[in-house]
């Protein structure tokens, strides 16, 4: 569906590096990265609005590189909704297909089925500065949907809504996937909003694509510090693997060792998910492999789960409910064990 190759681009003082990317037909493929990682200006550069220095886009088997923003049947939809404030909902949902020239008939039609699509009939004669940011943000959708574009963009598109707002929105998204099967490129820099929405992922980072995968690989299985880190992993180690003499694999960190699954000898780095620690406040017996023990050094309250941070030579994080932090009875300074399986640590 969409196929770019060793896309290079610079804007201002800033670079795309070799992007080589492929979205398939009907596939909802979102681009996470902090900011200033380069997510909008590949989304600009696949839509005609920046100039691109080398490399191809092509879009259905059709070369788009060169082509002007209205010739690649590609819609955009911005954080900001960009809505014309002079003009009424039914105005700006339209736009696009008037300066097209499209018949009184057609228009019509196309507006029948965008309402009622999005469920925004009663929207039309309001005026963009009376709408709620979700209000906002389904008529900016109808007015890119209306092209009927064979690929949909969307940057940062609920960085704007409150949290409530959000997940309803969020939801509206992946129904509206459901129902058109349209392609989608969705932007965010927020990886829980990835992995609830993608059928796939692609990392930025400083203008380059730093890995791509399904939401399961890219959360689980980080190919570098720069993914894991961003993808929350928290736990992050230096040191190699060895092998003893009865074949058990160790990762060696100098502080400590961890018991691994054997395959990754040439891994530099370990990582533990904080979800995949278990707390314990008295040694398990028998002893698993992967058991050490330190004080909690910290603990960061996120309402309905805790981040406890438990220095054992290096210090853990490890995620706790509410419910598990009163009846274990954490506290700071509390001397506790954690524990975790082999198979959840991951070396790259």
């Amino acid at each position: 569906m969409i196929d770019i190759n060793d896309l290079c681009a610079l804007v201002g003082d800033f670079a795309l590096h070799h992007i080589d990317l492929r979205v398939d037909e009907g596939e909802y493929f979102v681009i996470v990265g902090p900011t200033g990682a380069g997510k909008t200006v590949l989304l600009e550069a696949i839509a005609g609005l920046v100039p691109v220095r080398s490399g191809k886009i092509w879009l259905r088997g059709r070369e788009i590189t060169r082509l002007e923003p209205e010739e690649r049947a590609v819609s955009i939809v911005y954080q900001d909704y960009t809505l014309f404030p002079h003009l009424s909902v039914q105005e700006n949902i339209v736009f696009g297909l008037t300066v097209r020239g499209g018949t009184r008939e057609n228009t019509r039609q196309a507006l029948d089925w965008v309402v009622e699509l999005l469920g925004i009939r009663s929207l039309l004669p309001r005026e963009p500065r009376t709408l709620s940011g979700g209000e906002r943000q389904r008529v900016a959708l109808g007015r890119a949907l209306i092209t009927k574009p064979d690929v949909l963009l969307l940057d940062e598109p609920l960085s704007a809504l409150d949290p409530g707002a959000r997940e309803g929105v969020q939801g509206e998204l992946r129904q509206l996937h459901r129902h058109l099967r349209a392609t989608v490129l969705h932007v965010t820099h927020d990886f829980e909003e990835a992995v609830a929405l993608g059928d796939r992922i692609g990392v930025m980072g400083e203008g380059r694509l730093r890995q791509v995968g399904t939401p399961e690989q890219v959360f689980r299985h980080p190919n570098s510090e720069f993914v894991a880190r961003f993808a929350m992993t928290r736990n992050i180690f230096d040191g190699e693997v060895t092998r003893e003499a009865g074949g058990r694999a160790l990762f060696r960190t100098g502080n400590f060792d961890l018991v691994v699954m054997p395959g990754s000898e040439s891994a530099h780095h370990a990582c533990i998910r904080p979800e995949d620690i278990l707390i314990l406040t008295e040694p398990p017996v028998p002893a698993p492999e992967n058991l050490l023990s330190g004080p909690i050094t910290g603990v960061i309250d996120k309402g309905s789960i805790l981040h406890v941070t438990i220095g054992v030579q290096s210090s853990f994080c490890c995620l706790v409910t509410r419910r598990e932090f009163q009846d274990l009875e954490l506290r700071e300074g509390k001397q506790v064990y954690v524990t975790f399986k082999a198979s959840s640590i991951h070396l790259f």
